[in-house]
């Protein structure tokens, strides 16, 4: 159990919404695999408007991710407003993946109603995100960028990535890039483009591709659109630092962050941080963080080893909890894994670092719950995701459209058919048009279903912004008392049991995994937890719901507390 004192000042509970900039005012319903942007119609910066901005606040929004900002390679030729065209064998779908950056001062042209002033669209969004008390996160992507990679919109004096790279070295601690001298790159076989190129692929020396493959042609599962950054780390040389002089791409790369965040950013996703040193984040945050006070990091990572490694020497805020908790609870949504799971994943991670873990079931690499790869019903996720909230004092994520049900369920091009919604393609997402409603955002195309799908995330959103136990408070696992053998024809593995606690509120939380069963159970709260939570064990309490049910009960202490949750019920008892 972790029994360690609550925090009683500053929460990390923010609440972020991911939104995927292109699709989520794309009104259009055509949804032609591999359209163009044309036919499939693409959103703009212009399509968040302020009503749509409050709308969120009202729904618990507190951070807005907006992803795919920073200009990235696509098949859409902009060349005549001066943006060079992208060579179709190199870049994924028509419209591109926003993880292969083609200039990192600059903004998706795709985004802009008037492409001339693409930036400055990008900064009335954010100045309506902020008068609307959202803050705002954009991609920072630092291991790789677009095999094509040119910045057009740089600032006077900033030299371009490669522009003084030695190609003749295979290394060079101050190269931007890995190169193969010798070879030139070849297009990995069977590489669909429906875009006509004019003339084939040229790259020569071939450079590193940015899943640290050092070979001429990639394979089509590779990155390959993508080139590797040089962090000064030899990688044919048993990955052999070289950090001092500080290398060029740390300098660069820095100057990207004070950049945006000299723009007003609230904060940073940084995508796959750990294949980036973690000596270049504890460099490099402090000194954004000194320019702009507040300012937060989110890192992807997945290698639970390095967890410490990249809060405490690199800097960061929030890590992704997708290895430890999204996996454990997926296992029980999917019929499969038992709740002792969740125990053995937060003693691995909690104490010092608990509140650092960013939770969420859906983001954009992730399958969506409703789809036939996941659950395939979106209310599964009624007890997970009040589990990801409430569990410890850490942030949560909401990916667009998870709270009216979104499940693809065609190949929209480059994507295909695999459960997530694509990020490589233009495409309309019908669920979430049927909330935006033609620029209303008022939900009046969504079924009575997904309202009241919605209704549950914002419920959600609501108890963690205003309960004091689950954003400051310690946390207290019941599991070890409460999972002993079957019990009254449920599987009480698949019930997951817990207090939440500081001076002001205490909270008994319990989830029911089980898609069938109702469990009919007494939890019990031994004399230990009872001196936790500051309370005499020797009395009767009142356990009240303020989550959903608003079920009341009544309990002596140390004699257990009768509860009946039905299948993916969860309760939020408060004790008082």
């Amino acid at each position: 159990m972790d029994t360690s004192a609550p925090h009683e000042t500053k929460s990390d509970k923010l609440v972020i919404y991911q939104i995927f900039t292109r699709l989520f005012g794309n009104q259009q319903t055509t949804n032609k695999p591999w359209g163009s942007r044309d036919e499939n119609g693409v959103g703009k910066f212009n399509d968040i408007t302020a009503i749509a901005l409050q709308e969120l606040k009202k729904f618990g929004v507190s951070y807005v991710w907006y992803t795919g900002v920073i200009e990235h390679a696509l098949m859409t030729d902009y060349s005549v407003f001066g943006i060079r065209k992208d060579h179709p064998a190199v870049v994924k779908g028509r419209a591109g993946s926003p993880y292969a950056i083609k200039d990192y001062y600059d903004v998706n042209p795709d985004l802009a109603v008037d492409v001339n002033n693409r930036m400055r669209e990008f900064e009335d969004l954010l100045k309506r995100s902020h008068a609307n008390e959202l803050k705002v996160i954009i991609d920072f992507i630092p291991n790789h960028v677009a095999r094509q990679y040119y910045s057009d919109a740089k600032p006077p004096g900033v030299l371009d990535l490669g522009e003084d790279d030695d190609t003749g070295k295979a290394f060079d601690p101050q190269n931007n890039f890995y190169y193969l001298p010798g070879q030139a790159f070849q297009v990995p076989p069977n590489v669909f483009t429906p875009e006509p190129a004019n003339a084939p692929y040229v790259e020569n020396p071939a450079k590193a591709t940015g899943n640290d493959v050092f070979k001429a042609q990639p394979d089509i599962n590779d990155w390959f659109e993508t080139t590797k950054l040089n962090y000064g780390v030899d990688y044919l040389n048993n990955r052999q630092p070289n950090f001092d002089p500080v290398p060029f791409t740390w300098l660069k790369m820095r100057d990207i962050l004070l950049y945006w965040a000299g723009k007003g950013v609230d904060g940073f996703r940084c995508d796959m941080a750990e294949m980036v040193p973690v000596e270049f984040w504890g460099w490099a945050i402090p000194q954004v963080k000194a320019a702009k006070p507040g300012i937060i990091f989110i890192a992807e990572i997945y290698n639970p080893q390095q967890y410490r490694n990249y809060i405490f020497t690199g800097k960061f805020d929030y890590l992704y909890d997708k290895v430890g908790l999204y996996d454990a609870v997926r296992r029980l949504m999917e019929g499969k894994g038992t709740a002792e799971d969740i125990t053995r994943m937060w003693q691995q991670e909690s104490g010092d670092y608990a509140n650092h873990m960013l939770r969420f079931l859906e983001n954009h690499d992730e399958q969506r719950i409703a789809s036939r790869f996941f659950a395939s019903d979106p209310w599964t996720a009624v007890p997970a995701m009040t589990l990801s909230a409430t569990l410890h004092t850490g942030p949560l994520m909401i990916y667009f459209g998870q709270e009216v049900g979104v499940n693809p369920t065609q190949a929209e091009g480059f994507q295909g058919e695999d459960g997530r919604t694509t990020i490589f393609d233009y495409w309309g997402i019908p669920e979430y048009q049927a909330w935006t409603n033609g620029g209303r955002f008022d939900g009046g195309k969504l079924t009575d279903d997904q309202k009241n799908l919605r209704k549950f995330y914002q419920q959600l959103n609501q108890l963690v912004n205003t309960s004091d136990a689950i954003r400051t408070g310690g946390f207290y696992d019941l599991q070890y008392v409460n999972n002993n053998g079957q019990s009254a024809g449920y599987d009480p593995h698949r019930l997951f049991s817990y207090l939440r606690h500081s001076a002001k509120q205490k909270l008994l939380i319990v989830c029911n995994f089980d898609r069938e069963k109702t469990a009919r159970t007494t939890v019990r709260i031994p004399a230990e937890a009872w001196k936790a939570l500051k309370l005499d064990a020797g009395k009767s309490y009142s356990f009240t719901d303020i989550f959903r049910t608003k079920t009341k009960l009544k309990a002596t202490a140390l004699a257990g507390v009768p509860v009946e949750l039905p299948p993916l019920g969860v309760l939020v008892l408060e004790i008082k």
